[in-house]
């Protein structure tokens, strides 16, 4: 594949791509699955990964297949069925994905979020470390909402189902291209099924120049163009490119990551690094938490953009949790660096001066070899 805005964008590295898969995309006009639909969009994905991107999926699709499994109709009506269909089918459903990917010689891995995972620091670590290691591995993450304990996509809210966390797991893998796919051509700046000349919006800058536009949540899918602006409007907050078009137009997946103008791209106003540096440095104040290193480990910062270890570590200061924001010093209390802690500041103290693989052996569980990870980490 040739070289792309999005390849561009990641200097010797591999794109990172947010597949988004929406219901009305991936089902019939009977609600069943669309097996060939399916088979079609995992065959982009395993072309995209040949040609060097990590793609993690976000799907819907559980529903349709619960229903299909238990043959009840009626079992749809409200959250409780819901949730119930969307537990017997979420196996069937990764099931799918694992074979389709399996014959292009990929292999998938299920990831069940809510929103509360990813609001609690741990979790947020947890997640984002576990798909980052399944991309780096080459595995296709097949991510969906946990329904049976979180009931914001099967309420359909304007800001509460796949969309979003679509764009949350962009923001949670630095994504440079979510691409929502769905059974619409984009953003319209009217309603194409009543106006036969409504115009495709191609490109945004400003979403909120735009949003009027998206009009309310969709019937049969549990989104539509609101939350599909909205969840626009969170990735590219962060850094992510983000696309809204129809996947049943021939390769959408592979025309866009190739840069064809398929759809209503929105832009993102600043890049991760931007975006991710204001981010921590807005926590600065937030704790007390420090670390104060020697003078190996602020050459490794400062000239080689390594990652904080804890054999570097000298002392730790304050009460801070896994997941917090903790300050970096010298051993003469200059002010280096913020980043985000992997470990806690008891557990920190028990580690620090230490080799990383002696981590597990000390605490009796690992959360990396990084006090904090380079990626984690804004030099002042």
């Amino acid at each position: 594949m040739a070289r792309t805005d999005v390849q561009g964008a990641v200097e010797g590295g591999s794109p990172r791509i947010v597949a988004k898969f929406g219901s009305k995309l991936l089902t019939s006009d009977g609600g069943q699955l669309d097996a060939a639909v399916l088979a079609d969009l995992v065959r982009q994905v395993a072309a995209l990964a040949a040609d060097g991107a990590q793609v993690a999926v976000v799907t819907s699709g559980a529903v349709a297949l619960g229903r299909d499994r238990l043959a009840v109709p009626h079992l749809q009506r409200d959250i409780a069925d819901r949730q119930v269909l969307a537990a017997i089918g979420q196996s069937r459903l990764v099931e799918r994905y694992d074979t389709l990917l399996h014959e292009h010689g990929l292999m998938a891995a299920q990831a069940l979020l809510t929103r509360a995972d990813l609001a609690q620091r741990g979790g947020y670590l947890n997640a984002r470390n576990t798909i980052d290691a399944l991309l780096r591995l080459g595995v296709v993450p097949i991510i969906n909402e946990n329904d049976v304990v979180a009931d914001e996509e099967l309420r359909g809210g304007a800001f509460g189902e796949n969309d979003s966390l679509s764009a949350l797991v962009a923001n949670l893998i630095d994504a440079d291209l979510l691409v929502v796919l769905s059974d619409v051509d984009g953003l319209f700046r009217s309603d194409p099924r009543t106006d036969p000349r409504a115009e495709l919006i191609r490109d945004v800058e400003d979403i909120d120049a735009v949003a009027d536009y998206a009009g309310p949540p969709g019937r049969g899918g549990r989104g539509g163009m609101r939350a599909k602006v909205e969840a626009a409007r969170l990735a590219t907050g962060t850094g992510t490119t983000v696309v809204v078009a129809n996947g049943r137009e021939p390769d959408a997946l592979r025309r866009i990551v190739g840069g064809e103008a398929l759809g209503t791209r929105f832009w993102p106003g600043s890049t991760h690094t931007e975006s991710r540096k204001r981010w921590l440095l807005s926590g600065l104040g937030a704790g007390a938490g420090r670390f104060v290193i020697d003078a190996g480990a602020v050459r490794a910062l400062r000239h080689n953009s390594r990652s904080l270890l804890p054999v570097g570590v000298v002392e730790v200061r304050g009460d801070f949790e896994r997941g917090d924001i903790v300050a970096v010093e010298g051993a003469g209390g200059e002010r280096l660096a913020v980043g985000i802690s992997n470990y806690g500041a008891e557990e920190a103290s028990q580690i620090r001066g230490r080799r990383s693989d002696r981590i597990e052996e000390l605490l009796g569980y690992y959360y990396g070899d990084e006090m904090i990870h380079r990626d984690n980490l804004v030099l002042l």
